[in-house]
């Protein structure tokens, strides 16, 4: 026996209806991020208060990390080229500092500045692991 009094109430959701996606700027995302690392085990209420999920926050701050994203007033990194043909008596008699190198693979290293450019050329391929 069919019920004709009954008619269920159906909802068509089409894709004009549901928000699209945001599009954040790289200055909008290093500003998240930045939030993201002030005090302790603030990603997911970061997160949150943006709107947006913690995965697509972790993702940002990889990139930020790896500088991925653009900061104009962020340190930039000039190219260094070295020679053989250097003054040895102007190196000789500068303070001997400690170096930090940051490798592609994360890691750190700390060489003194009379190191021998040519043994470091030889050594950072190995600790690249190339």
């Amino acid at each position: 026996m069919v019920d004709l009094k009954f008619t269920p109430q159906i909802e068509i959701l089409s894709a004009e209806n549901s928000p699209r996606r945001r599009h954040w700027s790289d200055a909008d995302k290093i500003r998240v991020v930045e939030e993201s690392h002030r005090g302790h085990r603030q990603v997911s209420a970061t997160a949150r208060r943006h709107g947006i999920s913690r995965s697509l926050l972790t993702v940002w701050r990889q990139q930020y990390r790896n500088g991925e994203l653009a900061n104009a007033s962020a340190p930039a990194f000039v190219p260094v080229q070295m020679t053989s043909e250097m003054d040895t008596s102007s190196r000789q008699s500068a303070p001997d500092v400690q170096l930090e190198i940051l490798l592609r693979n994360g890691r750190r290293l700390l060489v003194p500045s009379s190191v021998d450019p040519g043994a470091l050329a030889r050594l950072l391929p190995i600790l690249e692991g190339k």
